[in-house]
């Protein structure tokens, strides 16, 4: 058995990311999802790049704030208290729009934890 309390701001963020993100799966040592805790200000995003995964699923909890998704779609608005789901070969890019009033704090979750993601160019 094996059980695990973590402060999320002892973990240091991950360097050369656009927001702040802690990676607290790898923190305790969990082998079957990642988990993430990101804090974006005001024009900036989540992941690196727009993208998709193969077979990563993919849940984002807003904690504080309101979080925006830009899909093929349209754009998603994730209020504080919901969730945002991204199943496999579904585009998205998480960003907090630059007149934004407040920071997004979001828990995102992602199973199976593979290196499965690709860029996504919306105008191809």
């Amino acid at each position: 058995m094996g059980y695990h309390v973590i402060d999320p701001e002892s973990v240091d963020p991950t360097p050369d990311r656009p927001c702040v993100q802690r990676a607290l799966g790898d923190t305790a040592g969990l082998e079957n999802v990642a988990v993430n805790l990101y804090e974006a200000d005001p024009g900036e995003q989540i992941p690196l790049a727009y993208h998709y995964h193969d077979d990563q699923e993919e849940v984002f909890y807003v904690t504080r704030g309101e979080l925006r998704v830009e899909t093929p779609e349209g754009e998603q608005v994730v209020p504080e208290g919901h969730l945002f789901v991204a199943e496999p070969d579904s585009p998205q890019r998480a960003f907090v729009p630059e007149d934004a009033d407040e920071s997004v704090r979001t828990l995102a979750l992602g199973a199976p934890p593979v290196d499965d993601v690709h860029a996504y160019d919306p105008d191809a």
